[in-house]
Protein backbone atom coordinates (compact mmCIF):
# COMPACT_ATOMS: atom_id res chain seq x y z
CA UNK A 1 0.00 0.00 0.00
CA UNK A 2 1.00 3.64 -0.24
CA UNK A 3 3.32 5.18 2.32
CA UNK A 4 5.02 2.08 3.73
CA UNK A 5 8.45 2.69 2.19
CA UNK A 6 8.44 1.15 -1.27
CA UNK A 7 10.76 3.89 -2.53
CA UNK A 8 13.36 3.30 0.18
CA UNK A 9 12.96 -0.46 -0.32
CA UNK A 10 13.57 -0.17 -4.07
CA UNK A 11 16.56 2.12 -3.53
CA UNK A 12 18.05 -0.17 -0.88
CA UNK A 13 17.72 -3.21 -3.14
CA UNK A 14 19.62 -1.20 -5.72
CA UNK A 15 22.40 -0.54 -3.21
CA UNK A 16 22.67 -4.27 -2.48
CA UNK A 17 22.93 -5.04 -6.20
CA UNK A 18 25.52 -2.30 -6.75
CA UNK A 19 27.60 -3.71 -3.91
CA UNK A 20 28.06 -6.77 -6.16
CA UNK A 21 29.29 -4.72 -9.09
CA UNK A 22 26.00 -4.68 -11.02
CA UNK A 23 24.89 -1.65 -13.00
CA UNK A 24 21.45 -0.59 -11.82
CA UNK A 25 18.77 1.73 -13.13
CA UNK A 26 15.29 2.47 -11.78
CA UNK A 27 11.80 3.35 -13.02
CA UNK A 28 8.88 4.65 -10.94
CA UNK A 29 5.30 4.02 -12.10
CA UNK A 30 2.70 6.46 -10.75
CA UNK A 31 -0.85 5.39 -11.72
CA UNK A 32 -2.35 8.89 -11.50
CA UNK A 33 -3.65 10.71 -14.59
CA UNK A 34 -1.38 13.74 -14.19
CA UNK A 35 1.33 14.01 -16.81
CA UNK A 36 3.90 14.72 -14.10
CA UNK A 37 4.24 16.07 -10.56
CA UNK A 38 4.66 19.69 -11.66
CA UNK A 39 1.12 20.80 -10.87
CA UNK A 40 0.51 18.59 -7.84
CA UNK A 41 0.18 20.08 -4.36
CA UNK A 42 3.19 19.49 -2.09
CA UNK A 43 0.71 19.09 0.78
CA UNK A 44 -0.80 16.04 -0.92
CA UNK A 45 2.05 14.43 -2.79
CA UNK A 46 5.25 15.71 -1.21
CA UNK A 47 7.97 17.54 -3.07
CA UNK A 48 8.22 17.80 -6.83
CA UNK A 49 11.67 16.44 -7.66
CA UNK A 50 13.44 17.98 -10.67
CA UNK A 51 15.87 16.10 -12.91
CA UNK A 52 18.73 17.28 -15.13
CA UNK A 53 16.49 17.31 -18.20
CA UNK A 54 13.84 19.38 -16.43
CA UNK A 55 11.51 16.48 -15.70
CA UNK A 56 9.19 17.19 -12.76
CA UNK A 57 8.79 13.85 -11.07
CA UNK A 58 7.77 11.93 -7.99
CA UNK A 59 10.01 12.28 -4.93
CA UNK A 60 10.98 8.60 -5.12
CA UNK A 61 13.22 9.41 -8.08
CA UNK A 62 15.15 11.56 -5.62
CA UNK A 63 15.60 8.48 -3.43
CA UNK A 64 16.89 6.51 -6.42
CA UNK A 65 19.32 9.22 -7.44
CA UNK A 66 20.64 9.76 -3.91
CA UNK A 67 20.99 6.09 -2.93
CA UNK A 68 22.26 4.82 -6.30
CA UNK A 69 24.17 7.92 -7.47
CA UNK A 70 22.27 8.09 -10.77
CA UNK A 71 21.13 10.90 -13.06
CA UNK A 72 17.72 9.81 -14.28
CA UNK A 73 15.52 11.28 -17.02
CA UNK A 74 11.89 12.34 -17.17
CA UNK A 75 11.11 9.03 -18.90
CA UNK A 76 12.14 7.14 -15.77
CA UNK A 77 8.86 8.32 -14.23
CA UNK A 78 5.85 6.67 -15.91
CA UNK A 79 2.40 8.14 -15.27
CA UNK A 80 -0.99 7.20 -16.65
CA UNK A 81 -1.14 10.68 -18.15
CA UNK A 82 2.01 10.02 -20.16
CA UNK A 83 0.88 6.56 -21.31
CA UNK A 84 -2.58 7.67 -22.38
CA UNK A 85 -1.25 10.82 -24.08
CA UNK A 86 1.08 8.66 -26.15
CA UNK A 87 -1.67 6.17 -27.04
CA UNK A 88 -4.17 8.85 -28.02
CA UNK A 89 -1.53 10.61 -30.10
CA UNK A 90 -0.74 7.34 -31.88
CA UNK A 91 -4.44 6.63 -32.42
CA UNK A 92 -5.00 10.05 -33.97
CA UNK A 93 -2.02 9.43 -36.25
CA UNK A 94 -3.56 6.16 -37.45
CA UNK A 95 -0.81 3.96 -36.02
CA UNK A 96 -3.29 1.32 -34.80
CA UNK A 97 -4.55 0.73 -38.36
CA UNK A 98 -8.21 1.08 -37.50
CA UNK A 99 -8.23 -1.35 -34.59
CA UNK A 100 -10.32 -0.75 -31.49
CA UNK A 101 -7.91 0.72 -28.93
CA UNK A 102 -8.26 -1.01 -25.56
CA UNK A 103 -6.53 -1.26 -22.19
CA UNK A 104 -5.48 -4.79 -23.14
CA UNK A 105 -3.40 -5.06 -25.26
CA UNK A 106 -2.66 -1.45 -26.20
CA UNK A 107 -2.15 0.16 -22.78
CA UNK A 108 -0.32 -2.84 -21.35
CA UNK A 109 1.88 -3.06 -24.45
CA UNK A 110 2.69 0.64 -24.22
CA UNK A 111 3.79 0.21 -20.59
CA UNK A 112 6.02 -2.76 -21.43
CA UNK A 113 7.57 -1.01 -24.42
CA UNK A 114 8.24 2.09 -22.31
CA UNK A 115 9.96 0.01 -19.62
CA UNK A 116 12.12 -1.92 -22.07
CA UNK A 117 13.19 1.28 -23.84
CA UNK A 118 14.01 3.28 -20.71
CA UNK A 119 15.76 0.36 -19.01
CA UNK A 120 18.50 0.66 -21.65
CA UNK A 121 19.27 4.34 -20.96
CA UNK A 122 22.66 4.80 -19.33
CA UNK A 123 22.22 6.80 -16.12
CA UNK A 124 25.64 6.50 -14.48
CA UNK A 125 29.15 7.53 -15.49
CA UNK A 126 30.52 4.08 -16.31
CA UNK A 127 31.48 3.21 -19.88
CA UNK A 128 32.47 -0.02 -21.57
CA UNK A 129 35.90 -0.84 -22.95
CA UNK A 130 34.72 -0.75 -26.56
CA UNK A 131 35.97 2.58 -27.86
CA UNK A 132 34.14 4.55 -25.21
CA UNK A 133 30.74 3.01 -25.92
CA UNK A 134 28.38 2.87 -22.98
CA UNK A 135 27.62 -0.61 -21.70
CA UNK A 136 24.17 -1.91 -20.87
CA UNK A 137 22.52 -1.83 -17.47
CA UNK A 138 22.37 -5.15 -15.66
CA UNK A 139 19.20 -4.70 -13.60
CA UNK A 140 16.25 -2.32 -13.82
CA UNK A 141 14.26 -1.82 -10.62
CA UNK A 142 10.61 -0.95 -11.30
CA UNK A 143 8.49 0.45 -8.49
CA UNK A 144 4.72 0.43 -8.90
CA UNK A 145 3.20 3.09 -6.68
CA UNK A 146 -0.18 3.03 -5.02
CA UNK A 147 -2.07 0.25 -3.26
CA UNK A 148 -3.05 -3.19 -4.49
CA UNK A 149 -6.76 -3.22 -5.31
CA UNK A 150 -6.79 0.32 -6.72
CA UNK A 151 -8.50 0.26 -10.12
CA UNK A 152 -5.95 2.72 -11.49
CA UNK A 153 -3.11 0.25 -10.76
CA UNK A 154 -4.68 -2.76 -12.48
CA UNK A 155 -3.35 -2.09 -16.02
CA UNK A 156 0.19 -1.84 -14.64
CA UNK A 157 -0.08 -5.04 -12.62
CA UNK A 158 -1.26 -6.80 -15.78
CA UNK A 159 1.53 -5.21 -17.84
CA UNK A 160 4.16 -6.41 -15.35
CA UNK A 161 2.60 -9.88 -15.24
CA UNK A 162 2.81 -10.06 -19.02
CA UNK A 163 6.38 -8.75 -18.94
CA UNK A 164 7.39 -11.53 -16.56
CA UNK A 165 5.78 -14.14 -18.82
CA UNK A 166 7.18 -12.71 -22.06
CA UNK A 167 10.74 -12.20 -20.86
CA UNK A 168 10.81 -15.46 -18.91
CA UNK A 169 10.48 -15.76 -15.15
CA UNK A 170 14.27 -16.14 -14.84
CA UNK A 171 14.56 -12.54 -16.03
CA UNK A 172 12.03 -10.99 -13.66
CA UNK A 173 11.95 -10.98 -9.87
CA UNK A 174 8.71 -9.83 -8.21
CA UNK A 175 9.19 -8.18 -4.81
CA UNK A 176 6.10 -7.58 -2.70
CA UNK A 177 6.36 -4.90 -0.01
CA UNK A 178 3.65 -5.63 2.55
CA UNK A 179 2.68 -4.35 5.98
CA UNK A 180 2.21 -6.17 9.27
CA UNK A 181 0.81 -3.66 11.79
CA UNK A 182 1.24 -3.99 15.54
CA UNK A 183 -2.15 -3.90 17.30
CA UNK A 184 -1.67 -3.62 21.02
CA UNK A 185 1.17 -6.05 21.63
CA UNK A 186 0.39 -8.41 18.75
CA UNK A 187 1.73 -8.35 15.19
CA UNK A 188 -1.08 -8.89 12.67
CA UNK A 189 -0.20 -10.74 9.46
CA UNK A 190 -3.69 -10.68 7.96
CA UNK A 191 -3.22 -7.41 5.95
CA UNK A 192 -0.11 -8.89 4.34
CA UNK A 193 -1.90 -12.15 3.59
CA UNK A 194 -4.82 -10.35 1.97
CA UNK A 195 -2.59 -8.07 -0.09
CA UNK A 196 -0.52 -10.95 -1.43
CA UNK A 197 -3.65 -13.01 -2.14
CA UNK A 198 -4.98 -10.05 -4.15
CA UNK A 199 -1.76 -9.92 -6.16
CA UNK A 200 -1.84 -13.65 -6.81
CA UNK A 201 -5.41 -13.34 -8.12
CA UNK A 202 -3.94 -10.95 -10.67
CA UNK A 203 -1.34 -13.52 -11.67
CA UNK A 204 1.68 -12.11 -9.83
CA UNK A 205 3.40 -14.39 -7.33
CA UNK A 206 6.09 -12.79 -5.14
CA UNK A 207 9.63 -14.15 -5.38
CA UNK A 208 10.71 -12.02 -2.42
CA UNK A 209 8.60 -10.68 0.42
CA UNK A 210 9.69 -7.49 2.21
CA UNK A 211 7.66 -7.13 5.40
CA UNK A 212 7.36 -3.63 6.88
CA UNK A 213 6.74 -3.68 10.60
CA UNK A 214 7.41 -1.59 13.67
CA UNK A 215 9.45 -4.42 15.15
CA UNK A 216 10.94 -7.78 14.27
CA UNK A 217 8.59 -10.73 13.69
CA UNK A 218 8.84 -13.95 15.65
CA UNK A 219 9.14 -17.34 13.98
CA UNK A 220 5.43 -18.14 14.27
CA UNK A 221 4.44 -14.99 12.35
CA UNK A 222 7.02 -15.70 9.63
CA UNK A 223 5.82 -19.31 9.39
CA UNK A 224 2.24 -18.09 9.05
CA UNK A 225 3.19 -15.73 6.21
CA UNK A 226 5.14 -18.50 4.50
CA UNK A 227 2.23 -20.96 4.63
CA UNK A 228 -0.52 -18.57 3.56
CA UNK A 229 1.53 -16.78 0.89
CA UNK A 230 3.24 -19.90 -0.47
CA UNK A 231 6.75 -18.51 -0.21
CA UNK A 232 9.67 -20.07 1.64
CA UNK A 233 10.77 -18.50 4.90
CA UNK A 234 14.24 -17.80 3.46
CA UNK A 235 12.61 -15.39 1.01
CA UNK A 236 10.80 -13.37 3.68
CA UNK A 237 12.81 -10.33 4.81
CA UNK A 238 11.66 -8.30 7.81
CA UNK A 239 12.20 -4.59 7.21
CA UNK A 240 11.45 -3.25 10.67
CA UNK A 241 11.65 0.39 11.73
CA UNK A 242 15.20 1.65 12.12
CA UNK A 243 16.75 4.83 13.52
CA UNK A 244 17.71 6.09 10.06
CA UNK A 245 17.00 5.01 6.50
CA UNK A 246 20.69 4.43 5.72
CA UNK A 247 20.48 1.27 7.83
CA UNK A 248 17.94 -0.28 5.44
CA UNK A 249 20.40 -1.29 2.66
CA UNK A 250 22.76 -2.64 5.34
CA UNK A 251 19.96 -4.76 6.80
CA UNK A 252 19.10 -6.04 3.34
CA UNK A 253 22.77 -6.93 2.81
CA UNK A 254 23.05 -8.81 6.11
CA UNK A 255 19.69 -10.60 5.64
CA UNK A 256 20.59 -12.10 2.27
CA UNK A 257 18.46 -10.08 -0.14
CA UNK A 258 21.12 -10.45 -2.85
CA UNK A 259 21.06 -14.25 -2.62
CA UNK A 260 17.30 -14.38 -3.17
CA UNK A 261 17.40 -12.03 -6.15
CA UNK A 262 20.52 -13.66 -7.61
CA UNK A 263 18.88 -17.09 -7.45
CA UNK A 264 15.74 -15.83 -9.21
CA UNK A 265 17.57 -13.86 -11.90
CA UNK A 266 20.33 -16.44 -12.39
CA UNK A 267 22.97 -13.87 -11.46
CA UNK A 268 26.58 -14.83 -10.90
CA UNK A 269 27.80 -15.09 -7.33
CA UNK A 270 29.76 -11.86 -7.73
CA UNK A 271 32.24 -10.82 -5.05
CA UNK A 272 31.19 -8.19 -2.53
CA UNK A 273 32.65 -4.69 -2.73
CA UNK A 274 33.40 -4.15 0.95
CA UNK A 275 34.42 -0.51 0.37
CA UNK A 276 30.94 0.20 -0.95
CA UNK A 277 29.27 -1.44 2.04
CA UNK A 278 31.68 0.34 4.41
CA UNK A 279 30.62 3.67 2.90
CA UNK A 280 27.02 3.01 3.93
CA UNK A 281 28.07 1.65 7.32
CA UNK A 282 30.01 4.86 7.99
CA UNK A 283 27.01 7.01 7.16
CA UNK A 284 24.67 4.93 9.33
CA UNK A 285 27.13 5.03 12.24
CA UNK A 286 27.45 8.81 11.99
CA UNK A 287 23.67 9.19 11.99
CA UNK A 288 23.46 7.13 15.18
CA UNK A 289 26.40 8.82 16.92
CA UNK A 290 25.07 10.38 20.15
CA UNK A 291 28.26 12.38 20.68
CA UNK A 292 27.89 14.67 17.68
CA UNK A 293 27.47 18.34 18.51
CA UNK A 294 23.82 19.34 18.04
CA UNK A 295 22.86 22.44 16.07
CA UNK A 296 19.34 23.75 15.61
CA UNK A 297 18.10 24.54 12.11
CA UNK A 298 14.90 26.46 11.44
CA UNK A 299 13.23 25.77 8.08
CA UNK A 300 10.83 28.66 7.45
CA UNK A 301 8.57 27.48 4.65
CA UNK A 302 5.10 27.31 3.14
CA UNK A 303 4.44 23.55 3.16
CA UNK A 304 5.50 22.63 6.69
CA UNK A 305 2.39 20.50 7.31
CA UNK A 306 3.99 17.61 5.37
CA UNK A 307 7.72 17.08 5.85
CA UNK A 308 7.91 15.14 2.54
CA UNK A 309 7.35 18.53 0.89
CA UNK A 310 10.99 19.26 1.74
CA UNK A 311 12.40 15.73 1.54
CA UNK A 312 15.47 16.52 -0.58
CA UNK A 313 16.16 19.60 1.54
CA UNK A 314 16.22 17.66 4.80
CA UNK A 315 18.52 15.07 3.22
CA UNK A 316 20.86 17.82 2.03
CA UNK A 317 20.97 19.45 5.48
CA UNK A 318 21.53 16.12 7.23
CA UNK A 319 24.27 15.05 4.79
CA UNK A 320 26.08 18.36 5.22
CA UNK A 321 25.83 18.06 8.98
CA UNK A 322 27.34 14.57 8.93
CA UNK A 323 30.16 15.76 6.70
CA UNK A 324 31.24 18.49 9.11
CA UNK A 325 30.48 16.44 12.20
CA UNK A 326 27.28 17.87 13.66
CA UNK A 327 23.79 16.54 14.31
CA UNK A 328 21.19 18.81 12.73
CA UNK A 329 17.98 19.14 14.72
CA UNK A 330 15.54 20.49 12.14
CA UNK A 331 12.32 22.32 12.94
CA UNK A 332 9.68 23.32 10.40
CA UNK A 333 8.05 26.70 10.96
CA UNK A 334 5.10 27.96 8.90
CA UNK A 335 6.08 31.33 7.44
CA UNK A 336 2.45 32.41 7.70
CA UNK A 337 2.86 32.64 11.47
CA UNK A 338 5.04 35.73 11.15
CA UNK A 339 2.89 37.78 8.78
CA UNK A 340 1.14 39.76 11.54
CA UNK A 341 3.87 39.48 14.15
CA UNK A 342 6.06 42.33 15.36
CA UNK A 343 9.82 42.18 14.85
CA UNK A 344 10.22 41.46 18.57
CA UNK A 345 7.89 38.47 18.36
CA UNK A 346 9.76 37.16 15.34
CA UNK A 347 13.06 37.51 17.19
CA UNK A 348 11.73 35.77 20.28
CA UNK A 349 10.87 32.67 18.25
CA UNK A 350 13.87 32.59 15.89
CA UNK A 351 16.52 33.15 18.55
CA UNK A 352 16.42 29.43 19.37
CA UNK A 353 17.86 28.52 15.93
CA UNK A 354 21.57 28.48 15.08
CA UNK A 355 20.87 28.38 11.34
CA UNK A 356 17.96 29.49 9.19
CA UNK A 357 16.84 28.41 5.75
CA UNK A 358 14.10 29.87 3.54
CA UNK A 359 13.18 27.22 0.93
CA UNK A 360 11.33 27.36 -2.37
CA UNK A 361 7.61 27.57 -3.03
CA UNK A 362 4.89 29.28 -5.02
CA UNK A 363 2.07 31.68 -4.15
CA UNK A 364 1.60 34.68 -1.90
CA UNK A 365 0.76 33.00 1.40
CA UNK A 366 3.50 33.48 3.99
CA UNK A 367 5.66 35.81 1.88
CA UNK A 368 5.56 38.75 4.29
CA UNK A 369 6.54 36.35 7.07
CA UNK A 370 9.53 35.14 5.05
CA UNK A 371 10.59 38.74 4.45
CA UNK A 372 10.64 39.35 8.22
CA UNK A 373 12.74 36.23 8.69
CA UNK A 374 15.20 37.40 6.03
CA UNK A 375 15.51 40.78 7.74
CA UNK A 376 16.08 39.11 11.11
CA UNK A 377 18.83 36.86 9.70
CA UNK A 378 20.53 39.71 7.83
CA UNK A 379 20.56 42.18 10.71
CA UNK A 380 21.34 39.63 13.45
CA UNK A 381 24.00 37.91 11.32
CA UNK A 382 22.42 34.47 11.68
CA UNK A 383 23.72 32.07 8.99
CA UNK A 384 20.90 32.04 6.46
CA UNK A 385 20.43 30.24 3.15
CA UNK A 386 17.68 31.22 0.72
CA UNK A 387 16.66 28.78 -2.01
CA UNK A 388 14.63 29.77 -5.10
CA UNK A 389 11.74 31.68 -3.51
CA UNK A 390 14.00 32.28 -0.51
CA UNK A 391 16.54 33.95 -2.82
CA UNK A 392 13.81 36.21 -4.20
CA UNK A 393 12.61 37.04 -0.68
CA UNK A 394 16.14 38.17 0.19
CA UNK A 395 16.10 40.53 -2.80
CA UNK A 396 12.69 41.96 -1.85
CA UNK A 397 13.68 42.48 1.80
CA UNK A 398 16.94 44.21 0.91
CA UNK A 399 15.24 46.40 -1.68
CA UNK A 400 12.68 47.59 0.87
CA UNK A 401 14.81 48.00 3.97
CA UNK A 402 18.23 48.98 2.60
CA UNK A 403 17.75 50.43 -0.89
CA UNK A 404 14.61 52.28 0.20
CA UNK A 405 12.27 50.93 -2.49
CA UNK A 406 9.06 51.01 -0.46
CA UNK A 407 6.50 48.54 -1.73
CA UNK A 408 9.15 46.49 -3.55
CA UNK A 409 7.82 43.06 -4.39
CA UNK A 410 7.56 40.29 -6.93
CA UNK A 411 4.93 40.60 -9.63
CA UNK A 412 3.89 37.10 -8.60
CA UNK A 413 2.57 38.57 -5.34
CA UNK A 414 1.78 42.16 -6.34
CA UNK A 415 1.35 42.78 -10.09
CA UNK A 416 0.98 46.52 -9.36
CA UNK A 417 4.07 46.90 -7.19
CA UNK A 418 5.77 50.31 -7.63
CA UNK A 419 9.10 48.47 -7.56
CA UNK A 420 8.82 45.04 -9.19
CA UNK A 421 12.32 43.87 -8.25
CA UNK A 422 11.34 40.28 -9.12
CA UNK A 423 9.36 39.60 -12.28
CA UNK A 424 9.03 37.40 -15.35
CA UNK A 425 11.67 38.41 -17.86
CA UNK A 426 10.36 39.78 -21.16
CA UNK A 427 11.80 36.93 -23.20
CA UNK A 428 9.83 34.49 -21.01
CA UNK A 429 6.61 36.51 -21.15
CA UNK A 430 6.46 35.83 -24.89
CA UNK A 431 5.89 32.14 -24.19
CA UNK A 432 2.17 31.42 -24.17
CA UNK A 433 0.86 30.22 -20.85
CA UNK A 434 3.86 31.39 -18.86
CA UNK A 435 7.10 29.50 -18.48
CA UNK A 436 9.20 27.55 -16.05
CA UNK A 437 12.96 27.44 -16.07
CA UNK A 438 13.56 23.77 -15.42
CA UNK A 439 16.50 21.42 -15.24
CA UNK A 440 20.25 21.80 -15.33
CA UNK A 441 21.64 25.27 -16.15
CA UNK A 442 25.09 26.80 -15.83
CA UNK A 443 25.97 29.60 -13.39
CA UNK A 444 29.23 31.60 -13.50
CA UNK A 445 30.72 32.43 -10.10
CA UNK A 446 32.51 35.61 -9.12
CA UNK A 447 35.97 34.88 -7.72
CA UNK A 448 36.61 35.19 -3.98
CA UNK A 449 32.90 35.30 -3.16
CA UNK A 450 31.17 33.14 -0.55
CA UNK A 451 29.79 31.01 -3.36
CA UNK A 452 33.20 30.70 -5.04
CA UNK A 453 34.84 29.66 -1.79
CA UNK A 454 32.08 27.12 -1.08
CA UNK A 455 32.42 25.36 -4.42
CA UNK A 456 36.23 25.49 -4.39
CA UNK A 457 36.70 24.42 -0.76
CA UNK A 458 37.07 20.73 -1.61
CA UNK A 459 39.60 21.31 -4.41
CA UNK A 460 41.02 24.82 -4.05
CA UNK A 461 43.48 24.29 -6.91
CA UNK A 462 40.71 23.57 -9.44
CA UNK A 463 39.41 27.16 -9.69
CA UNK A 464 35.81 26.12 -10.34
CA UNK A 465 34.09 29.08 -11.95
CA UNK A 466 31.16 27.48 -13.82
CA UNK A 467 28.72 25.26 -11.93
CA UNK A 468 25.66 23.34 -13.08
CA UNK A 469 22.58 23.21 -10.87
CA UNK A 470 18.93 22.24 -11.25
CA UNK A 471 16.32 24.98 -11.49
CA UNK A 472 12.56 25.17 -11.03
CA UNK A 473 11.18 28.68 -11.10
CA UNK A 474 9.27 31.16 -13.22
CA UNK A 475 10.25 34.55 -11.78
CA UNK A 476 13.65 36.26 -11.91
CA UNK A 477 15.41 39.30 -10.51
CA UNK A 478 14.25 42.24 -12.63
CA UNK A 479 17.20 43.34 -14.84
CA UNK A 480 16.06 46.99 -14.55
CA UNK A 481 16.95 46.98 -10.84
CA UNK A 482 20.26 45.13 -10.89
CA UNK A 483 22.43 48.28 -11.02
CA UNK A 484 20.88 49.51 -7.76
CA UNK A 485 22.71 46.75 -5.92
CA UNK A 486 26.14 47.95 -7.10
CA UNK A 487 26.77 50.16 -4.08
CA UNK A 488 25.29 48.01 -1.29
CA UNK A 489 26.76 45.11 0.63
CA UNK A 490 24.38 42.59 -0.97
CA UNK A 491 25.56 41.75 -4.46
CA UNK A 492 25.18 39.12 -7.17
CA UNK A 493 28.05 36.63 -7.08
CA UNK A 494 26.57 34.19 -9.59
CA UNK A 495 24.95 34.90 -12.96
CA UNK A 496 23.87 32.92 -16.00
CA UNK A 497 26.39 32.60 -18.83
CA UNK A 498 24.59 35.27 -20.86
CA UNK A 499 24.78 37.62 -17.88
CA UNK A 500 21.04 38.29 -17.89
CA UNK A 501 19.81 36.12 -15.03
CA UNK A 502 20.93 36.63 -11.44
CA UNK A 503 21.53 33.23 -9.83
CA UNK A 504 23.28 33.92 -6.48
CA UNK A 505 23.16 36.84 -4.07
CA UNK A 506 25.26 37.21 -0.95
CA UNK A 507 26.65 39.54 1.68
CA UNK A 508 30.38 38.92 1.77
CA UNK A 509 31.12 39.35 5.44
CA UNK A 510 33.37 37.07 7.52
CA UNK A 511 31.06 37.61 10.49
CA UNK A 512 27.99 36.17 8.80
CA UNK A 513 26.77 33.79 6.12
CA UNK A 514 23.92 35.34 4.15
CA UNK A 515 23.48 33.76 0.73
CA UNK A 516 20.61 33.04 -1.65
CA UNK A 517 20.52 30.85 -4.74
CA UNK A 518 17.89 30.84 -7.48
CA UNK A 519 18.44 27.14 -8.15
CA UNK A 520 17.80 24.06 -5.96
CA UNK A 521 21.11 22.66 -4.67
CA UNK A 522 19.27 20.07 -2.58
CA UNK A 523 18.53 18.04 -5.73
CA UNK A 524 22.21 17.20 -6.23
CA UNK A 525 23.14 16.02 -2.75
CA UNK A 526 24.24 12.42 -2.17
CA UNK A 527 24.73 10.44 1.07
CA UNK A 528 28.34 10.92 2.10
CA UNK A 529 28.86 13.59 -0.55
CA UNK A 530 27.23 16.73 0.79
CA UNK A 531 26.50 19.70 -1.45
CA UNK A 532 29.16 22.44 -0.98
CA UNK A 533 26.59 25.21 -0.43
CA UNK A 534 25.01 23.37 2.50
CA UNK A 535 28.42 22.46 3.91
CA UNK A 536 29.58 26.09 3.77
CA UNK A 537 26.35 27.32 5.37
CA UNK A 538 26.38 24.84 8.25
CA UNK A 539 30.13 25.12 8.67
CA UNK A 540 30.20 28.90 9.02
CA UNK A 541 30.14 29.15 12.82
CA UNK A 542 32.19 25.99 13.24
CA UNK A 543 35.31 27.13 11.38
Amino acid sequence: MSGIGKGITASSIGVVLKSRGLRVTAIKIDPYLNLDSGTMSPFEHGECYVLDDGGETDLDLGNYERFLDLNLTRDHNITTGKIYSQIISDERAGKFLGKTVQVIPHVTNAVQNWIERVAQITVDDQTSDNEGEQSNNDVCIIELGGTIGDLESDPYVEALRQLGFRLGRENVCFVNVCHCPVVGTEVKTKPAQNGIAEMRRRGVNPDLLIVRCERDLDNSAIEKLSNFCQISQSKIIINQNVRNIYQVPLNFHHNGVYSVIAEQLRLDNASLNMNYISHWQTIANLMNNPNLKKVHVGIIGKYTGLTDSYLSLTHAIRDAGLKIGVCTNMSFVDAGLFENWTHEQVSDLLIRYDYLIIPGGFGQRGIEGMIKVAEYARTRKVPCLGICLGFQVMIIEYSRNVLGFHGANSTEFDPNSPHPVVTIMEKDQAIMGGSMRLGLHTTRLAKNSLAWNAYNRESPSSNISDIEERHRHRYEVNPAYIHHFDHGDLWFSGVSLDGERMEICEITNPESFYLGVQYHPEFLTRPGFAHPIFSAWLGHNLI
